[in-house]
């Protein structure tokens, strides 16, 4: 009989959390840590965008969608789950 490997689905109300306080924590919490670290440090690079203005623009915008992205991540790895 194979062995079965437990399956770990992802809350997509805590990736979310964890982007709306730090972007890039629901990308990592989804297993994805490329891709938060990338968010991570482009929202610090909008931050220091700010002395030059176009980070009131750029800032905001990555933060949602960190927070969009890492939603639709855990959603989508919890269908791919249920799937396998």
């Amino acid at each position: 009989m194979p062995e079965q490997v437990p399956k770990f689905y992802k809350n997509p109300s805590i990736a979310t959390v964890l982007s709306f306080f730090c972007t890039g924590l629901g990308q990592i919490y989804n297993g994805e840590i490329g891709k938060g670290v990338l968010f991570i440090v482009l929202y610090f690079v909008s931050w220091m965008l700010m002395f030059v203005l176009i980070g009131f623009l750029t800032t905001p915008v990555l933060w949602i969608w960190g927070m969009v992205d890492a939603y639709r991540s855990a959603e989508r790895i919890n269908a791919e789950l249920a799937r396998s």
